[in-house]
Order: structure tokens, then sequence, then C-alpha cells
């Protein structure tokens, strides 16, 4: 059988191409070597934070990186491993930390960011799904008077309306975990956050219903080409063709190393927390401890905290160290409670050097589209993501044609 669109990656990208591909009549189809339930998507934040939290490739970050280890808080760690892939990939993060480059993403991240934030609040009202969402907010919260100080220089340039810095007395109301350690906070008003397992499962359920048809727990293992398009991708058991073919791998790239195409991105391992808290100490909404690279966000019924980015790793298992080095960073600046129900989490973001996805048509094979290298910001710009896609397949748009990929995408940057 021959299908319209086939979307390989079921994470939060993938579902929302889907999304808008239905919402366009097209008949979609997604496959995914797991269930969904242990993709990416699960162990994120759920803050959406387009807004007033910068890049990861910020000018500074090899220096404050640098400070952060000799103080045994640093978030980043890096094994060595013979890889030409991870050097180029780490030359290429140095030289993207610059104000140039530091000044424009911010701009796409707000583009984008707002449009993905009305879509949500689109489908959560149009298909009345829950997904625990707030627009309520991002409280930046500081430990070190440098950063501190910083920052306040650089609201100086905001508008007013944006942020408000908030007194000790106040952050204690946002924070109330929070110790006398804490430097000072500013809340920055334009930022959201949700529950993702509530988004990814609801969002499934609702494609299902619509008739989006799901081929789950198989992996796709090959890809193959005739007259310049792709004809099919194969599985250990079946085949499977179509007109389109979306890959939204997250940081596999087997099936682009097939089509001997070098995606710039490598896989960032990241860890959660998620626990239940007394609720008189839980946070009025997500917070960004900025200085230890730690997102604190209040769930319904728990609280998750994330962090980590290790580079250079291919193991899957939660490693303890990392777990303990969490809590013990967090612990200094909060006041003592017991984490109950705990639920740790780790896997692999796929990073790209410079905080751009990787979007857009294949220049040989044209019904072969790219989408994503998200890292952590996968739920922050997956509708518009699929919005962009969408577009794309329906208008039957090359890259030169499409003004989003030419500014957004990676592959051109």
């Amino acid at each position: 059988m021959k299908r319209d669109t086939i979307i390989i990656g079921a994470g939060v990208v993938g579902l929302m191409c889907a999304y808008s591909l239905h919402k366009a009549g097209r008949k979609v189809t997604i496959i995914d070597e797991g269930d969904i339930t242990n993709s990416t998507s699960f162990g994120n934040a759920g803050l959406l934070s387009a807004f007033d939290k910068g890049s990861l490739s910020y000018p500074g970050v090899i220096t404050n990186t640098m400070k952060q280890m000799i103080k045994g808080e640093s978030p980043v760690k890096v094994h060595p491993k013979l890889d030409p892939k991870l050097f180029k990939w780490l030359f290429k993060f140095a030289t993207s930390a610059n104000e140039t480059r530091f000044k424009r993403t911010i701009m796409l991240f707000e583009k984008y960011g707002e449009e993905t934030l009305g879509l949500y609040e689109k489908m959560q009202k149009k298909e009345n799904l829950d997904f625990d969402y707030h627009r309520t907010g991002m409280l930046s919260v500081f430990t070190e008077d440098a950063t501190y100080e910083k920052k306040l220089k650089e609201c100086e340039s905001k508008e007013a309306k944006n942020y408000k810095i908030l007194s000790k007395e106040e952050t204690k109301e946002y924070l109330p975990c929070g110790n006398e350690k804490i430097k000072g906070s500013i809340l920055f008003n334009r930022n959201a956050h949700f529950d993702p397992q509530k988004v990814m499962l609801q969002t499934k359920e609702f494609l299902q219903k619509e008739g989006v048809e799901f081929i789950l727990n198989e992996k796709i293992t090959d890809i193959k080409f005739e007259n310049k398009k792709v004809k099919s991708v194969s599985s250990a058991t079946n085949t499977y063709k179509a007109e389109n073919f979306i890959l939204s791998t997250g940081y596999q790239t087997l099936l682009a190393d097939i089509r001997k195409k070098s995606l710039m991105m490598t896989p960032a391992k990241g860890y959660s927390i998620t626990f239940s808290m007394p609720n008189e100490l839980k946070p009025k909404t997500s917070t960004l401890f900025s200085d230890l690279f730690i997102v604190m966000t209040p769930r319904r019924h728990s609280v998750r905290l994330t962090s980590k980015l290790e580079l250079g790793s291919t193991d899957t298992n939660i490693v303890k160290a990392q777990i303990e080095s969490i809590k013990s960073n967090f612990e200094k600046y909060t006041v003592p409670f017991e984490m109950k129900e705990i639920k740790e989490w780790t896997g692999f973001r796929p990073l790209t050097p410079n905080d751009m996805p990787l979007l857009g048509r294949d220049e040989e094979y044209k019904n072969l589209v790219y989408a994503m290298g998200l890292g952590w910001l996968g739920m922050t710009f997956a509708p518009s993501v699929g919005k962009i896609v969408k577009k794309m397949i329906t208008k039957d748009l090359d890259n030169k044609d499409s003004d989003d990929i030419l500014l957004f995408s990676g592959l051109y940057q």
C-alpha cells in the first residue's frame, strides 16, 4: 500500500507535523521504534522558553562553563573520545557563541515562540485537549551576583511590561522553597509551561481518533531511492511506500547516514527528576536557576527538575552521580524538604551547534523532508515546525521558496 506522507519519529515534532498535515487534509502515517512514552519529549522540562532565556551558544558560554566547573556546579560534561564529528561540532559551537548570532537567534526564538504558543492555545481550545498549560511567565533565579547584575543591566533595554524585578519577599512568594543564598530574581512574563506527558499522550490520542495511522515499536533501518525520490523505507519485517517522507528521528541519524547526508548535530544526554513535594513549597511558575542550568517546573500533581548536558556519551543508562549532582546543586539554594515518588529519566537531545533546527527538503531527493535537531527546544517550537513542514509539502515548495526555511533552518546557516 502506498501512503501519502510517512513521518519517521513520534516525538513532539513528529506529532505536530502529523497534526498540521492532517488538518490540511493529508493522510498521515507515523512510524516509531518505541511506543512514544520512552521518547526524549517525555523527559522535557515543559518550559516553553522562547523569551528572555537565551540560547545555548551565547557570548561567554565557554568562560562561564569553566567557572562553574571550578565551583563544581557545571551542568556540562564532555566525554573525551576520538570522534572528528564531535570535535567539528564543538568548534562550530564555539564560533557560533558570538554577539551577532546571539541577537539573531533571540529574534528568531521570539518570532517562532509566539507563534507556537498561539498554536498550542488553539489546539487546546479547538480540540478540547488538556495540556496543563499555563502562561504565567518564567522566574529567573540568580545565585551569582555578577550574572544577576548583568541581567539587570540587560533589562534596561527591554520593554518594562515584559518583566518584573522581584524583591526578596516577592521571590519567596513565587519560589517558597528558595533560601537566603539566592541573590535575586526576575519574572519574565511572556513564557509558558505545561506537562509534556499530557501533550504527547493527548495529541497522540486525538490523532488516532482522527484516523492518523500509528505503526509503533518498529524501527526503520533502511531507505531506498529511485529517480531522485525516496521510493520506500524498511524495517526488519516490512517495507513502506509513500509520496512524502519526513525524518523526525531526534538525535538518530541512521537514515540520513544511508542517504550520505552529514547533519551537523550531536546527541546531548540530559536528565530529569520528577517528584512530589509539599504544595506550600511548590513554585508558582516554571523557574530557571540561571547559573545552574536547572529548570524547575510545577505540574498538576508533581514537580520536575531538568539539567545536565553530556556530550560524547552513548550510555543510555541513568548515571546516579549525575542525578546526585543535580540534587546537590539544587539543594544549595533551597530549604530542606523531602522529594517523594521520585522518577528519574535520562535521554538524548538532538543538539545543533548554533541552536537552529535542521529543517527543509533534501537537495537531491525532493520528497524527503528533515524536521529534527531542536535540542531541548522541541516542545518550544514543535507546532511552528509542523506548520512550516505542512506548508512546504502542501504547496510543494522548494527550500528557496520558503522564508521560514531560509530564516530558521540550520541547514542554511
